[in-house]
């Protein structure tokens, strides 16, 4: 196993594919065994570099509180200790909103930004219903399992079929969370911003999203693309908030074609 370090935390990291690295960063309580529908797609050109955030999987779980920006030093460690200079990053939800703050602080780490399902945060995002909050917080009274059928309807779209579904839970069954981990970075997340300084963010970007997201609506897309410089912004029909899932071959032939155009 390969170890990061940054602020007392070891961070678990690990590599597949050769060529141009890619990051990869994955979302709330969630480890990154949860990229295992990308991961064949790319590795075959690139060479993916991926890891388990604070708080969960094979990474350290130090005490809360967490921050998103802790987060993203946490992701430049692993691209030092990859000895990685600069890479394509693609982050998903949480991890979107840590890929943003990856490139505003580390700018010269980031050769190309792919926003998956993410939002700017704060009183500029559009948020979810207060039902499905409600179902987020909930992991506090209910065990894993059920709180993950129980968020399901707002994250996958309709059509998947919950075959597909239940593989994924059985990959998260691996490595769930803490309720401490859990809520420590469910509170980075509400604690972060981004909008007020995206315009800064001058490299290569590409916003996807799914149009069934209950999560983080798709109209926070329409923000990241709007105030990102020259984004690029793609919306998938027949697709939720894990749309690596719901569409997983229209989602490689994407990023693939993106990051083909700016290599």
């Amino acid at each position: 196993m390969s170890y990061a370090n940054n602020q007392g935390a070891r961070i678990y990291w690990d590599e597949q594919g050769a060529g141009a690295p890619i990051l990869l960063i994955m979302g709330l309580g969630c480890a990154s065994d949860l990229w295992h529908r990308t991961i064949p797609a790319l590795s075959n050109e690139y060479r993916i570099i991926l890891f388990d955030n604070r708080g969960i999987g094979r990474s350290d779980a130090p005490p809360g509180p967490y921050s998103i920006s802790q987060m993203a030093d946490d992701a430049a460690a692993v691209l030092e200790a990859a000895a990685v200079e600069t890479a394509h990053v693609f982050g998903l939800s949480m991890g979107g909103m840590i890929a943003q703050e990856l490139a505003l602080r580390h700018p010269a780490r980031v050769r190309s930004l792919i926003l998956g399902a993410t939002n700017c945060g704060g009183s500029n995002a559009v948020h979810a219903a207060p039902e499905v909050i409600d179902v987020l917080l909930a992991r506090s009274n209910i065990n894993p399992v059920d709180a993950f059928w129980a968020i399901a309807p707002y994250i996958y779209d309709a059509s998947t079929p919950r075959e597909i579904i239940q593989a994924d839970l059985d990959m998260r069954s691996r490595a769930f969370p803490s309720l401490e981990s859990y809520m420590a970075q469910l509170q980075a997340i509400m604690a972060w911003e981004s909008h007020s300084r995206l315009s800064s963010i001058n490299i290569p970007t590409l916003v996807i999203h799914g149009e069934t997201d209950q999560l983080i609506p798709a109209a926070n897309a329409d923000i990241l693309a709007k105030e990102i410089p020259d984004a690029k912004l793609i919306k998938l029909d027949k697709a939720s908030h894990v749309f690596t899932t719901d569409r997983p071959e229209e989602t490689a032939a994407i990023i693939l074609s993106f990051l083909q155009n700016v290599s």
